[in-house]
C-alpha cells in the first residue's frame, strides 16, 4: 500500500515518509477528503478560517483561525512537519489561496488545489451576465432590475451599500455585522436548497435579478434553476484564477491521485 491508502502501482514514484498533510478546508469537498484521509489513517490537520461561528467540522484533527499571513502559515507548517499542502478552501477565498501558493514555494512542498467545478458548463450559463469585480456586478444588476436577490455572501455586501432605497433580498449563513437598510430583507440560511423552495422565494419577493458568484456545486444551484424557470436574469461574479504553481483537481479521487504523484521532499 502507498501512504495514501491505495495499491502501489508499477513504476510509482518513491515516497519519503513521514507523510503529513495540512488541509485548508471549510468546503464540502474538504470534509469529504478529510473523511477519506481519516479512514486511511493518513496523518493530516484540517484548518478552518473561523469566519463561521458554527462550522461543519470534518473528521480528524482540526484547527480554527488564521495563521497571521504567509509567515505564520510557513511557520505552522515547518513546526508541524507538514509534507503536503492541500488548498480546498472556497473558490473565492483568494487571499488564503495566495498565501498557500507562497508558503508552498517557500517550503518546497507540493500544493494541490481542490476546487469544485464552476457553473459555466450549465446550458443557461451562456445568457448570464458574467462580471470580473463587484463594481461591475452592482452596475450590471442595477441596469437589469429593481428587486435584487443577493446570494454572493456577507463579504460582498459593501458593494451594494448604496441600494438603500431598493427592495433587496439577501441570504447569508451568519448574521450581518452591521444593520441592513430598512428596505432590505435578510434571510439567515444554509444550503442545500431545493428548487421548489427557491421558486417560492423568488416569487414571494418578486425578484427581478439574481446576484451570485460562481461558487459551483449542487448545494446552492437550485436558485439558478428557479431563475431560469422564471426568466430572472442572473449576474455572476467570476472566480479568481488558481495559482499557477498548484496542481488543480476538481474532486476527491483526483486529489488523492495527485497526492500519490506528488511525493514530499526528504
Amino acid at each position: 500500500m502507498d501512504p495514501f491508502g491505495g495499491p502501489l502501482q508499477p513504476n510509482a514514484p518513491a515516497y519519503h515518509p513521514p507523510v503529513r498533510i495540512l488541509l485548508l478546508g471549510g468546503t464540502a469537498e474538504a470534509r469529504d477528503l478529510a473523511a477519506r484521509l481519516t479512514s486511511a489513517d493518513i496523518p493530516h490537520v484540517s484548518s478552518l478560517a473561523g469566519r463561521v461561528s458554527t462550522p461543519r467540522l470534518p473528521f480528524g484533527s482540526v484547527r480554527v483561525g488564521g495563521f497571521g499571513g504567509v509567515e505564520g502559515l510557513v511557520a505552522f507548517m515547518r513546526d508541524g512537519g507538514f509534507s503536503h499542502l492541500i488548498d480546498a478552501t472556497h473558490p473565492f477565498a483568494a487571499t488564503m489561496s495566495d498565501h498557500a501558493a507562497e508558503a508552498s514555494r517557500v517550503l518546497g512542498v507540493p500544493l494541490i488545489r481542490l476546487e469544485r467545478p464552476g457553473w459555466g458548463d450549465r446550458s443557461d450559463a451562456a445568457i448570464w451576465h458574467w462580471e470580473s469585480d463587484l463594481t461591475q456586478v452592482r452596475d450590471r444588476a442595477e441596469a437589469l432590475g429593481m428587486r435584487p436577490f443577493i446570494t454572493s455572501g456577507r463579504q460582498t455586501l459593501h458593494a451594494f451599500a448604496s441600494w438603500r432605497l431598493r427592495t433587496v433580498l439577501v441570504r447569508v449563513v451568519e448574521p450581518l455585522a452591521v444593520q441592513a437598510p430598512a428596505t432590505w430583507t435578510v434571510i439567515e440560511d444554509r444550503g442545500p436548497y431545493q428548487r421548489a423552495d427557491e421558486l417560492a422565494l423568488l416569487q414571494a419577493h418578486r425578484i427581478d435579478v439574481l446576484i451570485t458568484k460562481d461558487s459551483g456545486g449542487s448545494h446552492t444551484s437550485a436558485k439558478l434553476d428557479a431563475a431560469a424557470e422564471l426568466g430572472v436574469p442572473v449576474v455572476v461574479l467570476r472566480r479568481p484564477p488558481a495559482a499557477a504553481t498548484a496542481t488543480v483537481v476538481t474532486n476527491v479521487d483526483d486529489c488523492l491521485t495527485a497526492l500519490r504523484e506528488a511525493p514530499s521532499e526528504g
